[in-house]
């Protein structure tokens, strides 16, 4: 499956990058992810369909702010988040639940 994104109000979830335009690796590392290769291996995971991840972002700035993961086989549901943005990711978890029930049956 191609990364899809979901408004979820206030927050907006997209998948990760590391590209010119935008570097999720230093807010990452926030959240104790330090591999290297983390934003590459997810978009491999989302290509193949073991695991979804997304992150939560302030929607004027990009920002991430926490990152949420789904597995669509199991239907798990995994956050983390900086400092101070609990809210922020419990309504993104929200949202990939709502889209776990109605694209993936």
């Amino acid at each position: 499956m191609q990364p899809i994104e979901i408004n979820a109000g206030a927050w907006y979830l997209r998948a990760l990058r590391a590209d010119d335009r935008v570097d999720d690796r230093p807010a990452l590392a926030e959240l104790g992810e330090t591999r290297a290769d983390y934003v590459e291996s997810a978009a491999t995971q989302w290509d193949s369909d073991t695991l979804y991840t997304w992150a939560v972002c302030e929607p004027t700035t990009g920002e991430l702010l926490g990152e949420v993961t789904l597995d669509p086989h199991t239907r798990a549901i995994e956050t983390r988040n900086r400092p101070g943005f609990q809210d922020a990711t419990r309504t993104g978890a929200d949202a990939v639940e709502r889209f776990a029930a109605a694209m993936l049956g």
